[in-house]
C-alpha cells in the first residue's frame, strides 16, 4: 500500500465518558484537515479502492464502537484499531448530563489514506 495522508486529530466527551463519542469527534477533526484532491485530479484513483486506516487512542479500547467511527468516515475500505492512551482527566460532575463520574475524555486519532498499488494508474 502506498500512503497518500497522515493526518491526526483530537476530541473531546465533556459528559457522559463516552471514549466512542471522543474517538468520534477526533476522527472527525482529522479528516476536516484533508483534501484527497490529488488521488482523484492527478493520480485518477477511484475513492471506493481508497483504504481509510484508523486508530483511535483512548481510555479504554474495549469500550470502542468501531461501527460508530467508520460511519463518520466517508469513503473507502475502513479499519479501526483501538489502543490504550488518550487522556482522562478530572471536569464536573453534572448527573443531567448523563454523567457517570467527574472525568472528561480526550480521544486522538490518526487517519492514515492509502491505495493499494494494483489500484494507482501506470
Amino acid at each position: 500500500m502506498k500512503r497518500f495522508i497522515i493526518e491526526f486529530g483530537y476530541g473531546i466527551d465533556l459528559h457522559g465518558q463516552d471514549v466512542t463519542n471522543a474517538a468520534k469527534k477526533a476522527v472527525k477533526d482529522a479528516i476536516s484537515h484533508s483534501c484527497l484532491s490529488g488521488l482523484v485530479e492527478i493520480l485518477d484513483v477511484k475513492l471506493d479502492d481508497v483504504i481509510v486506516d484508523v486508530t483511535v487512542a483512548v481510555s479504554k479500547p474495549e469500550e470502542i464502537r468501531e461501527e460508530v467511527i467508520k460511519s463518520v468516515l466517508p469513503i473507502g475500505k475502513k479499519k479501526v484499531t483501538a489502543v490504550k492512551g488518550g487522556m482522562r482527566v478530572s471536569g464536573i460532575f453534572i448527573p443531567g448530563f448523563e454523567d457517570k463520574d467527574d472525568t472528561v475524555e480526550v480521544a486522538v486519532a490518526c487517519v492514515t489514506v492509502g491505495i493499494e498499488d494494483e489500484n494507482l494508474q501506470k
